[in-house]
C-alpha cells in the first residue's frame, strides 16, 4: 500500500482572521452601484472605499489608524457629477489617488496626512478623453505618473497624469467592452480581456496585439485575467454551463491551457488577488463570504488549492494591502480590507510561526515607492523592474509629497533652453497657488472651529456660574 506524500510548501498552513470589532471600519454607506470592481482601495497610509453619494459620485479615505465608527460628517472625497466605478492608490505616492466615473472622466486627487475640514472637491488634474463611462483604472507599476485607464467606449488610454497627456490610444483592439486589464510586472505588455471572450496579450507601445486566444473561458460571463511571476497569465471566468473556473496560461503557447479547474457555481464575478513574492493567489467572489487561495508552482498541477476563509456576511468589494503595508513581526503575508454594507473589516493571513525573528523566506525584497522610470523614457522603448525594498525593519511610508502638474503649453513651440529638469523638480506656479489657496482654506477652517469651541466654552462656564449662584 503507497503512502501518499504530502506536498512540501512554507505556506499550506497559511490561515485567515477577520480582526476584532474595534479594528474596523464601521458606519460606512458602502456604495450600492452595480459594477464589476473591489470598490475599495488600500495602502500603508490611507483606506478608500467608493460610498453613496446623492447629486454625484463620492469615495471617502480614512487614516489606516482611523479605525471604529466613522462620524457621519467625516469629508468625502466629491467632483465627479456620475457615481465612482473604480479607485486606485498610486504605487509611487502614498498620497496620491486616481478615480474614474460614469461621468467618463478620470480624476487625480492629492490627499492629504492630516483629516481635512471639509469635502475634497479640487483634483489635480481631471483626464477626459473617453466618450462613455471609465470603469477600469490602473497604474504603471514602474513608471512615474503613468496611469491607464479603460471605458466603456472600448478604448484603453495610458496618460502622463505629470502633464494631463495621452501618452498613447489604444481604440481599435477591443470590439466589445473590456472586462479586465493588468500589466505584467516591469510594464512593458498588458493582459485584457473582453466581453467578446478573448484573452488579449497587448504591447501597448507597438499598439499589437502580440498573443490572443478565445474562450479561455466558454461561458459568456465576465472573466479575469492577471499576470504571474513567472509570467503566465491567470485567469478566472465561467464554464458553458455557467460553473466558476480558474485558469493558468503560457503566453507562447494558448492552444492548451497549463491548468484549468472547475470550481463551484454562482453568479459573483471572482477577483483574483495576487502576491508576486509568495506566488499565492486570493480568490474573491462578489456577494461570496469566502476567499479561497491557491498557490501557482512549476510542479503539476500548477495550481495548488491552499485553503478558504470564510466568514457569514456576504462581500461587497475587497481591498489588497501592498506587500510594505504588512506586519512582518506578525508573519503577515496578506491584508484584505472586506466591505459589508455598511462597514470594512479587515482581514488578516497569517504564515504560522513560533520565532520572533524576521522570516527572510517569507518576505524577499518587495516594490518600494521609489518609480524605476520616468514617463516619457518608458515611452521611448525602455522597460526596468520595479525598484526592491527590504521589510527587514518594517516599512515606514514617506511624509506627504505634493504631485506637481506641469501642462504643456501648446503655444510654444520653442525647444526648452538649458539643462532638462525632472519632472520632480519643475516648478509650477499654478500648483503653488492652488496649495497656497488649500492651505488658506484649511487654516480658516480651523480657526472658525476653535472660535466655535471658544463660544462653546464660554457658554458653558456660564451654566456652571449659573448652576453655582444658584446652589448659594
Amino acid at each position: 500500500m503507497s503512502r501518499r506524500v504530502v506536498r512540501q510548501s512554507k505556506f499550506r498552513h497559511v490561515f485567515g482572521q477577520a480582526a476584532k470589532a474595534d479594528q474596523a471600519y464601521e458606519d460606512i454607506r458602502v456604495s450600492k452601484v452595480t459594477w464589476d470592481s473591489s470598490f475599495c482601495a488600500v495602502n500603508p497610509k490611507f483606506l478608500a472605499i467608493i460610498v453613496e453619494a446623492g447629486g454625484g459620485g463620492a469615495f471617502i479615505v480614512l487614516p489606516l489608524a482611523k479605525t471604529g465608527r466613522v462620524d457621519k460628517n467625516h469629508p468625502l472625497v466629491t467632483g465627479h457629477t456620475a457615481p465612482v466605478l473604480d479607485i486606485d492608490w498610486c504605487p509611487h505616492n502614498d498620497n496620491v489617488i486616481a478615480s474614474a466615473s460614469d461621468d467618463t472622466t478620470i480624476m487625480v486627487w492629492q490627499i492629504p496626512d492630516y483629516t481635512p475640514m471639509r469635502n475634497i472637491t479640487e483634483p489635480i488634474i481631471t483626464l477626459e478623453g473617453h466618450s462613455k463611462r471609465v470603469g477600469i483604472l490602473c497604474w504603471h507599476p514602474t513608471a512615474r505618473n503613468v496611469l491607464l485607464s479603460a471605458g466603456s467606449d472600448n478604448v484603453i488610454i495610458i496618460w502622463n497624469v505629470g502633464t494631463g497627456e495621452v501618452l498613447l490610444s489604444l481604440d481599435d483592439m477591443h470590439p466589445d467592452i473590456i472586462h479586465s486589464v493588468c500589466w505584467n510586472s516591469n510594464g512593458s505588455l498588458l493582459a485584457t480581456t473582453c466581453k467578446d471572450k478573448t484573452l488579449r496579450i497587448i504591447d501597448p507601445r507597438k499598439g499589437q496585439v502580440v498573443a490572443e486566444r478565445f474562450a479561455a473561458h466558454e461561458g459568456m460571463r465576465p472573466m479575469r485575467a492577471i499576470f504571474t511571476r513567472q509570467g503566465h497569465i491567470f485567469t478566472t471566468g465561467f464554464t458553458r454551463m455557467s460553473q466558476r473556473e480558474l485558469g493558468l496560461w503560457d503566453p507562447n503557447n494558448f492552444e492548451e491551457p497549463v491548468a484549468l479547474q472547475e470550481m463551484d457555481t454562482s453568479n459573483g464575478v471572482l477577483l483574483p488577488f495576487y502576491d508576486p513574492d509568495s506566488s499565492i493567489i486570493y480568490l474573491c467572489g462578489k456577494g461570496d463570504s469566502s476567499i479561497r487561495y491557491f498557490e501557482i508552482t512549476d510542479e503539476p498541477p500548477f495550481v495548488h488549492y491552499l485553503n478558504t476563509f470564510s466568514s457569514k456576511e456576504p462581500q461587497r468589494g475587497m481591498g489588497f494591502m501592498p506587500k510594505r503595508g504588512l506586519d512582518v513581526s506578525k508573519c503577515e503575508i496578506a491584508r484584505f480590507y472586506k466591505l459589508h454594507e455598511r462597514k470594512c473589516e479587515p482581514i488578516v493571513m497569517t504564515v504560522p510561526r513560533k520565532s520572533d525573528l524576521f522570516q527572510d523566506d517569507l518576505y524577499p525584497d518587495t516594490p518600494g515607492p521609489e518609480p524605476a522610470l520616468e514617463a516619457d523614457e518608458w515611452l521611448s522603448g525602455q522597460d526596468a523592474e520595479p525598484v526592491l525594498i527590504s521589510l527587514r525593519d518594517g516599512y515606514v511610508p514617506p511624509k506627504h509629497r505634493e504631485l506637481r502638474v506641469t501642462k504643456p503649453n501648446i503655444l510654444d513651440v520653442r525647444p526648452p533652453s538649458g539643462p532638462r529638469r525632472s519632472q520632480s523638480a519643475q516648478d509650477s506656479p499654478l500648483s503653488q497657488q492652488h496649495t497656497l489657496e488649500r492651505l488658506l482654506e484649511e487654516i480658516k477652517a480651523l480657526r472658525e472651529q476653535v472660535q466655535a469651541q471658544d463660544q462653546r466654552i464660554t457658554a458653558l462656564e456660564n451654566m456652571l456660574c449659573e448652576l453655582v449662584d444658584g446652589t448659594d
